[in-house]
């Protein structure tokens, strides 16, 4: 078995009354002009109150002797049809922080055990379109630890997930690879390659 074996088998539309983490909203908002104007909007219902996120993503680097890697995972997407290439990420669940949703999504999906060195702004997955958003948690994961060398994933019975490991000053020519082979890239890990291999041109 492989997440390259599922595929989509229909598509229809979706009442109110059956989804369960999405509604569709007609926003009216006034421009600078004062002119009265409409937009559409997808909304998720999952956030939990109180609580300001509706996820986390997760850049996890295992620190070697032959270079830093970072952890990365193969997920199929059933919006686009496609294997994609992620970070490990998941739902803040309620009474979490983000650095405590980041440390669990790890050791459920992955088997890392992993320690909180940074937490990002607040940021937004795709403003024009939802009020998704997130915080990138990153964690380093410490490789001498017994749990680390025996990884046991916790994932959900609908989850399948591969996990793997790419060399950091490689991400930006592996993504360009995966894409060649017919994987989606995720945003998230584009963006990353992308800022990584700006760092590398410019020698920031």
């Amino acid at each position: 078995m492989s997440v390259s074996d599922a595929k989509v088998t229909s598509t229809g539309p979706l009442s109110e009354e059956e989804a369960r983490w999405i509604r569709l909203l007609r926003i009216t908002y006034q421009d600078p002009h004062g002119v009265s104007r409409t937009w559409e909007s997808a909304e998720r219902r999952t956030r939990p109150k109180d609580i300001d996120i509706d996820g986390v993503g997760i850049v996890a680097i295992l620190e070697k002797p032959t270079g830093n890697e970072i952890i990365l995972q193969k997920q199929y997407r059933p919006p686009i049809d496609k294997v994609t290439i992620e970070v490990p990420a998941g739902l803040v669940d309620a009474g979490e922080t983000a650095e405590q949703a980041a440390v669990r999504e790890l050791r459920e999906e992955t088997g890392y055990v992993g320690e909180v060195t940074e937490t990002s702004p607040m940021m937004f997955n795709d403003p024009g379109f939802c009020n998704t958003n997130l915080r990138m948690v990153h964690v380093s994961v410490d490789m001498s630890l017994p749990a680390n060398q025996d990884l046991k994933p916790e994932l959900e019975e609908s989850e399948f997930i591969e996990v793997f490991t790419v060399k950091l000053a490689d991400l930006w020519e592996e993504c360009k690879r995966l894409e060649a082979e017919g994987c989606a890239i995720d945003a998230r890990v584009g963006t990353l390659a992308e800022g990584i291999l700006l760092a590398q041109r410019f020698k920031l």
